[in-house]
């Protein structure tokens, strides 16, 4: 028996596509983009490593993925796709760039070499914030870079202002015998830099994804609602964490959606205020006019922005609590002016608002006797009282003769007596011997003032 064996045709194969042209790559400590026109005669991966060529020079990068005409593969897109990612993640900020050439798949020579460059970042590290002292250079020196080959060293550093920093260059490359380039970041980029995990649990968006760091604003905090502790609300680089801006449009546009604070609406029950609202719930606190608040839905109103009622002033309510604010007419206030301030006729004599003063009678000079050891008088003069008795030569009160009221005396006593009507409770003060002619000051007696000369000489001419 004769067993015949049809071979079977082999089908055919499609043909190999041709390598991509651009490759797109992410380089660099700060992770920076880049499409890249390539020499690879073979196809590639994602997430390879490749030796290329940019502007600092040759360094590793990753592949991200490649640009074709038709996007057919899941692992390519077009370039219509690549430029609107890039216009919706910053525009001319995001940092992309297309002067760079990819010269080949790395070896594993290649990344040897860029594991014993990396070996001597701590010791080099150590040995320029040394130098960063010596010079009392106001910066921070953050991480250092190393390029594939030792051709070139980035130093990052951070400062507050402008520094010059060419003397620490020049002792840095007498040490490292290299290219030497710092490159100045902010807050953020210096998260970028050294920072891992954030208090979410999730690598820091400026490290993972993120590639144009806008400053954020309180205000989106206070829109979404969140606590305002700085602790909770500031990110590894000690600002408003850019979290918060990512729902900030969505915000806004639920925001605008709500009536404002305070303005009247109307529901099936009637019309009320309103009191406050929920963004993300979308519910309104109303307050209607019988006093009872209750949380509306935005679907269930009928019409916000209504006309306010009007107060008997003819002023429209700007709250539900401004019935007590509606102003008074002008009779009522004249009447309680004229009631307050007594008589408004200017023939009339005016009444004081305030209260009689009891403290308003004369003063009587107090003696010598009554001052305190310590008093202004006795220092100035020199003199020391002794604690329980008078002093020797009594020096008279400073008080003018014209503040005193007029004196008479009373034949049966001999007492001095004021005749002034508002000092009737004022104890009798004994009689002053004449003054006698003191003799002329001594040169380490102190001279008397020509005010208590006046005075010792009006209060004698008194008595």
């Amino acid at each position: 028996m004769v067993l015949s064996l049809e071979i079977m045709p082999l089908e055919e194969r499609a043909p190999e596509p041709a390598p991509p042209k651009t490759i797109v790559v992410r380089y660099g400590f700060l992770r920076d983009i880049g499409e890249f026109q390539s020499d690879l005669k073979t196809k590639v991966g994602c997430g390879s490593k490749l030796v290329v060529r940019t502007n600092r020079g040759t360094e590793i990068a990753e592949m991200l993925t490649t640009v074709c005409g038709n996007g057919g593969c899941g692992k390519s897109i077009t370039r219509d796709k690549l430029l609107d990612y890039i216009s919706r993640s910053g525009g001319d900020k995001f940092p992309f760039s297309e002067a760079g050439r990819v010269l080949r798949v790395a070896t594993a020579q290649d990344l040897a070499q860029q594991r014993r460059l990396d070996e001597q970042k701590p010791a080099h590290l150590t040995m320029a914030r040394e130098l960063v002292g010596q010079h009392k250079i106001p910066m921070k020196m953050v991480d250092i870079e190393y390029l594939l080959g030792g051709e070139r060293i980035l130093f990052y550093f951070t400062s507050e202002h402008r520094v010059d920093f060419r003397s620490l260059v020049r002792e840095l490359v007498q040490r490292v015998h290299t290219r030497i380039e710092l490159c100045q970041v902010g807050a953020r980029d210096e998260a970028r830099l050294v920072a891992d995990y954030d208090k979410c649990g999730q690598h820091c968006c400026c490290k993972q994804f993120l590639k144009v760091l806008t400053p954020i604003s309180m205000r989106s905090a206070k829109v979404q609602r969140a606590t305002l502790d700085p602790v909770k609300i500031n990110g590894r680089c000690g600002r408003l964490m850019c979290c918060l801006r990512y729902e900030d449009q969505t915000y806004e546009e639920l925001r605008k959606k709500l009536p404002p604070k305070n303005s009247r609406l109307r529901t099936a029950q009637g019309e009320g205020w309103v009191i406050d609202s929920q963004i993300l719930t979308q519910l309104v606190l109303v307050q209607y006019d019988d006093g009872s608040q209750v949380a509306v839905p935005m679907e269930n109103i009928e019409a916000f922005n209504l006309p306010k009622p009007k107060l008997p002033s003819g002023r429209a309510m700007q709250f539900p609590g401004d019935f007590d604010r509606a102003p008074m007419p002008p009779a009522a206030q004249g009447s309680q002016v004229a009631g307050r301030r007594g008589s408004l006729n200017p023939t009339e004599p005016q009444k004081s608002a305030f209260p009689p003063n009891r403290d308003s009678g004369p003063r009587v000079p107090r003696n010598q006797a009554d001052r305190p050891a310590h008093s202004k008088d006795n220092r100035e003069s020199g003199r020391s009282i002794p604690p329980g008795g008078a002093s020797n030569q009594a020096a008279p009160p400073r008080i003018a003769a014209a503040s005193l009221p007029p004196v008479a005396e009373t034949p049966q006593t001999g007492e001095v007596r004021t005749t002034d009507a508002s000092a009737k409770d004022i104890a009798p003060v004994a009689p002053r011997p004449p003054a006698a002619e003191s003799p002329r000051p001594s040169a380490s007696a102190p001279a008397e003032s020509p005010e208590q000369t006046d005075h010792d000489h009006d209060h004698g001419e008194r008595a």
